[in-house]
This record gives structure tokens, sequence and C-alpha cells, in this order.
């Protein structure tokens, strides 16, 4: 069976679902669990829907987003502390989060990758796309996609 999930999040209450049953499925199985959280590249843009975007300095957008990052693992992590499961935690700088999943659970070994589908359907996934999907269909490694309920 399964020894190593890579578990990927947004920080989402349904990234926060996903890595629930995640966790209930390495106890399950008796894998170790490696949450992965994508930070955003530094913007270029200067001007977005609002107008006019404060510069901020890459050394403030770096801190801000490796702050973000580890309390979104940390929540991770915690979520699985709950059922027992250790969690280790990695985090890269990518706008392409789907191609940053399947490297991360190369580069840490992970024999399936477990990550929240938000189910966006027609147009809505034309023009946003679905990150799911492109894991699903681009990497080696097996993937989970779960489609948890959340409470509204």
């Amino acid at each position: 069976m399964f020894k190593h999930i890579l578990v990927s999040t947004d920080g989402s209450a349904l990234s926060e679902a996903a890595i629930r049953q995640t966790a209930e499925f390495a106890t399950a199985t008796g894998a170790r669990v490696t949450a992965f959280y994508a930070k955003p590249p530094y913007p270029d843009a200067r001007f977005g829907e609002s107008g006019f975007i404060a510069p901020v300095t890459l050394e403030k957008f770096q801190q801000f987003e490796d702050r973000e990052a580890a309390r979104i693992l940390g929540r991770a992590c915690a979520l699985c502390e709950q059922v027992g499961v250790v969690c280790a935690t990695l985090s890269t700088v990518s706008d392409m989060p789907a191609e940053a999943i399947i490297e991360a659970a190369e580069r840490c070994g992970a024999d399936l990758i477990c990550m929240a589908s938000h189910g966006r359907r027609g147009l809505r996934r034309l023009l946003i796309g679905s990150e799911a999907h492109s894991v699903l269909t681009h990497s080696r490694i097996p993937v989970l996609i779960l489609k948890p309920q959340i409470d509204a």
C-alpha cells in the first residue's frame, strides 16, 4: 500500500477538509504525510482591479509569503496530528502550482498525491483552470482527488 502521501493545500476550507481525509487515510494505511504549499511568485503587475497597487519590496513580499506558508502548513500538520499522523512540510515558489505539486511529490519520494478539487465546470474551469486536473493528467505518481464536504 502507500507509504508516503503528499497532500497539497492552498489554505482554503476545502483543502483543510481534504487534509483531514488524507490524515485519516494515512492512519488506516500506516503512511506518513508531507503537506505541500506553492507560494506565489513576486508579482510583476503594478495595476490591479482597483487601480494602482502600492509597490512592495521583494524582501517584504517574500517575508509575507514565508509567514503565510508557515501558517498554512502549520495548520495542515495540526490537522494530521489530531489523528496521530506525523506530518512533514514542504513549500516552494511557483506560478504553476500543478507542476510544483508533481515536482514536490517526486522530490520527497511520495508514492501518492492527495488534493482537493474545487469542482469548477464549464467556462469557470476554462478560464481559471483546474490544478487537480493538471496534476491528475501529468503525474506519474498516483493521484487521489478528494471531494470533501464542507460546512457552508
